[in-house]
């Protein structure tokens, strides 16, 4: 066997607090482990063991798992972390609609998103403390899109988010999501989108969890080098090259986030055909714009 990857499916956590001497550092952190500290999340033992044990480590639900002593362990010991949320139906449309309607001059003003289902992630996300680490994942999908149109925009203006998540055992594993997304558009106008949404949760994220497996470990084994390096180098611990798969992604720090999903696989497949050998892809298509075409 030449590598482990570890995913963590189970259920959302609450967020748990960075706290200065306790998770901070490698070394704080795996001092609190030892003391048995409250503020250590299964999920972060799981990600430390595995980082231990060389394996890489993925974050599939969406509390903070990967605190900075986390981040630095990954970094001693070379190893590769990857999260968080996977990114699966309600979330994952709403990156690519957000990124339209900004793209197109059109200024979401508010986008309220409801959700309820009836596996066991519904009932644990009923408890307030689970359920805000999901609210934070899927609120901060848009606020690369919104950033990224000082047009439409001011400086620190956003949309009202909403998002509400309701436990409803009949349903099982069949999630109902609705969405309303209302936008001033020309002329101070309102434009209104609703979505109504039905799927299998699980069926959703296994194939999810297929790709992260495939794409993280092909991802640890990639050096490359640019200009400004001086010899090959694998990618930073923190593999965000894998955002296309995650609903709220970890960058390394002072890095951009980026939650636009085309940008997203843009990157994915450009890596890929750099691997190759193949220019990346830039969608201008000058070979077919020239006057001379024929």
């Amino acid at each position: 066997m030449d590598k482990i990857v570890v995913i963590w499916s189970a259920n959302t956590e609450r967020f748990c607090d960075v706290v200065p001497g306790l998770n901070d550092t490698s070394e704080n952190l795996l001092s609190a482990i030892a003391n048995d500290e409250r503020e250590v999340s299964p999920s972060t033992i799981f990600a430390i063991a595995s980082i231990l044990e060389n394996a890489l480590f993925i974050n599939g639900s969406p509390q903070n798992t990967m605190v900075p002593g986390v981040v630095q362990l990954a970094k001693e010991h070379h190893g590769f972390v990857a999260g968080d949320d996977f990114k699966s139906g309600q979330t994952k449309l709403k990156s690519v609609l957000v990124d339209f309607l900004v793209s197109a001059g059109i200024k979401p003003l508010a986008i309220t998103s409801y959700n309820h289902l009836g596996n066991n992630d519904g009932k644990n996300l009923s408890a307030p403390k689970q359920f805000r680490s999901k609210e934070i994942s899927k609120s901060n999908v848009v606020d690369d899109m919104v950033d990224s149109n000082a047009l439409l925009y001011l400086p620190g203006e956003h949309p009202d988010h909403t998002v509400v998540i309701k436990y409803v055992p009949t349903v099982g594993d069949s999630k109902r999501a609705m969405d309303e997304y209302i936008s001033e558009i020309f002329m101070g106008g309102w434009n209104t989108i609703a979505i109504h949404n039905t799927c299998e949760d699980s069926l959703l994220a296994a194939p999810l969890i297929i790709d992260l497996a495939i794409i993280a470990e092909l991802m640890s084994r990639i050096q490359f080098k640019t200009h400004d390096l001086p010899d090959f180098t694998p990618f930073h611990p923190v593999l965000s090259v894998l955002s296309y798969l995650l609903k709220a992604p970890v960058v390394p720090e002072d890095t951009p986030v980026v939650n636009a999903l085309f940008r997203q696989r843009a990157c994915i497949e450009n890596i890929i055909k750099a691997c190759v050998g193949l220019s990346p892809e830039d969608h201008m298509l000058l070979e077919f714009k020239t006057p001379d075409f024929y």
